[in-house]
């Protein structure tokens, strides 16, 4: 028997059997609950599809990943980019010495390795680069505060968040972090950081991405996420520091 549907109205004889999509419906009311349901599967899938956000580029061309964690939409990568978003270039500072004196904006590659850190990693800049308002792409800025704080509130719980954060796998986070999940899809590394006086430390054991708010005239809060740990902490320090960047997209109003 072919499949087909026929309109009917109440003086005509209902259908007592249908064939629809290889579905047996016994009468009308069968029928009209399957088709409800197919549209409502339909519903849903379109609003998953259409939910996804799109990739970001950022003014240097690369492209980066990004995932929706609650209501926000925040980079799946460290940001890598060697120019601010008006397209001015931004000093790369190699020196102990330089990045220890420096007081104006500065990126760097951990331990100066571009060729084995940059894409992976990304750069790791310090607080004036943050605090400048134009490092991040477009319709994007550097989380506030309050932007870490609702993430924070979305896992639950600080004392166990890291683990919805971290990227899974022993590559690049050390075997010790078994409970590491990455649920969130954030994706997080453990890049490293460069103290103020220039030195380098805790690449593949320790992540501290900038927060855009400041605290008095040379500090900037930050959040950290530690090897063998599964929490997530947030305090203030100096902006002479190197940390890693996420950038958030703008929430509409």
């Amino acid at each position: 028997m072919k499949t087909f549907l026929k309109l009917w109205s109440g003086s005509l004889p209902v259908p007592t059997e249908l064939n629809v999509w290889n579905i047996l419906v016994k009468d009308v009311k069968s029928f009209l609950t399957a088709v409800s349901l197919v549209a409502v599967a339909a519903s849903i899938s379109g609003c998953s599809k259409d939910d996804t956000p799109e990739p970001v580029r950022d003014t240097d061309g690369n492209i980066y990943k990004t995932v929706r964690i609650g209501t926000q939409v925040w980079m799946a990568e460290n940001l890598k980019t060697t120019r601010f978003n008006d397209g001015r270039e931004i000093k790369e500072v190699v020196s102990k010495e330089n990045w220890a004196n420096l007081l104006s904006e500065g990126y760097c590659w951990y331990d100066n390795d571009a060729e084995t850190y940059k894409d992976t990693y990304g750069a790791l800049y310090n607080g004036y680069t943050v605090s400048s308002g134009e490092l991040c792409p477009a319709g994007w800025h550097i989380p506030l505060r309050e932007d870490w704080q609702k993430l924070m509130e979305f896992l639950s719980d600080t004392i166990t968040g890291g683990n919805s954060l971290k990227i899974t796998g022993s590559q690049h986070w050390p075997s010790s972090d078994k409970s590491a999940d990455n649920g969130t899809g954030f994706s997080a590394l453990p890049s490293g950081i460069r103290y103020f006086e220039g030195t380098f430390s805790s690449i593949n054991t320790f992540t501290s991405f900038w927060s855009g708010t400041e605290t008095g005239k040379n500090d900037l809060w930050y959040i950290s996420l530690y090897s063998g740990s599964s929490g997530v902490s947030m305090r203030h320090i100096s902006k002479k520091y190197g940390f890693s960047v996420r950038c958030v997209k703008d929430e509409a109003d």
